[in-house]
């Protein structure tokens, strides 16, 4: 076999496992987050028959002080402990509650920046022409590390966010010509090149979905697609998964 093709055979083998390990990972979570919402759901129910028990009382209230008198008070009055709260423990209980519904909060809230934060989709309807990895230079012919992937499609098409973020770079840059870059948090970033016209600023907040630039030709390129690429702490990794809508 030629050594082209046992390098070719190693990336593909290399590349799967890395999807069939990314997709463990997200099964993992996804039972993660499922026992951590069935345990939250078992203190809510918790809640519910507190909240209960405190209109019960609070129906039974009403009723004595809806009473003309005294007398008719204590008369009315049921002093039998059917039930009786127990208030040093409804304060425990609320208390507890509380602090669920802040655990709650907070993981929820995390869950949702990870997922606003890591890019999802495609930047661009088109196809890849040029993957990850190495290749030759379409220009030069020299092999090269291509750090991400080229999605070709017609010049003037929108390209959109693949997730929430500010924008970093927006302009003109050298052999990237039209270059858009974001920030999304959580160390991840996302390149976008050779645009024909940008569309936002630096500085400026963006969601997945908002249009950045648009298709074009600029810089070193040899017809109209946009570079993408993804970057997580601080280096370039392979877009695919993140196409494909991984989360």
């Amino acid at each position: 076999m030629p050594s082209i093709g046992v390098f070719a055979s190693i990336i593909f083998l290399i590349s799967g496992s890395v999807y069939v390990l990314s997709i463990a990972i997200d099964t993992l979570e996804y039972h993660r987050m499922k026992q951590k919402l069935h345990y939250y759901s078992g203190h809510f129910l918790e809640l519910k028959s507190t909240i209960m028990t405190l209109k019960k009382a609070e129906n039974e209230f009403k009723k004595l002080f809806s009473l003309k008198s005294k007398e008719e008070v204590l008369k009315n009055l049921d002093t039998t402990d059917s039930g009786s709260i127990d208030m040093e423990n409804l304060k425990q209980q609320i208390k507890m509650t509380m602090e669920t519904v802040g655990e709650i909060r907070d993981y929820l809230s995390q869950q949702s920046d990870i997922y606003r934060s890591t890019p999802r989709g495609w930047p661009a309807n088109g196809h890849i022409t040029s993957p990850y990895g190495r290749r030759e230079h379409p220009k030069s012919s020299d092999g090269e590390f291509h750090s991400g992937v080229d999605i070709a499609t017609g010049s003037g098409m929108p390209v959109r966010a693949t997730a929430d973020g500010i924008v970093s770079f927006s302009g003109w840059s050298g052999g990237s010509g039209n270059l858009v870059v974001i920030e999304h948090g959580l160390k991840f970033s996302t390149f976008y090149a050779h645009n024909k016209m940008v569309s936002v600023k630096v500085g400026q907040k963006v969601k997945r979905g908002d249009i950045i630039c648009y298709i074009g030709s600029t810089g070193n390129s040899t017809g109209p697609h946009v570079h993408y690429e993804v970057w997580h702490e601080g280096r370039p990794i392979n877009p695919v998964s993140y196409l494909e809508g991984r989360s």
